[in-house]
C-alpha cells in the first residue's frame, strides 16, 4: 500500500491531477482516449497511468485487448480525511492563535 507522501507525488503532476479529473467526469476512459485531452504522446499518458496506478488512485478492467481506468476512491478518501482533519485542527484565518 502506498503511504500518504507517494500519493501527493502522484497527484503533484499537472497531467495526472488532469487524468483524475477527467476520470471524475468519466470514470471507465481507456488509456488510448486521453490523449485527446492532453498535450502528450501516449506512451507519456501510460506512464502516468502507471504512477496513478502504483499510488492506489486508479483502477484498470481490460475490455478485450483495451484496458479502461477509472477513480479509486479508497486512496481518495483517506488523504480527504486526513487533510480534512488537518484543516479542522488549523486557525480560521485572520484569527490570532492564543
Amino acid at each position: 500500500m502506498p503511504d500518504e507522501i507517494d500519493v501527493l507525488r502522484a497527484l503533484a503532476h499537472p497531467v495526472r491531477w488532469g487524468i483524475l479529473e477527467r476520470l471524475a467526469a468519466e470514470p471507465g476512459i481507456c488509456a488510448c482516449d486521453f490523449t485527446e485531452f492532453f498535450d502528450v504522446s501516449q506512451p507519456t499518458i501510460s506512464a502516468h497511468l502507471k504512477t496513478l496506478r502504483e499510488a492506489g488512485l486508479v483502477t484498470t478492467r481490460r475490455r478485450g485487448t483495451t484496458i479502461c481506468y477509472s477513480l479509486a476512491s479508497d486512496q481518495l478518501t483517506q488523504l480527504a480525511d486526513r487533510l480534512g482533519g488537518m484543516a479542522a485542527t488549523a486557525p480560521v484565518a485572520g484569527q490570532v492563535a492564543t
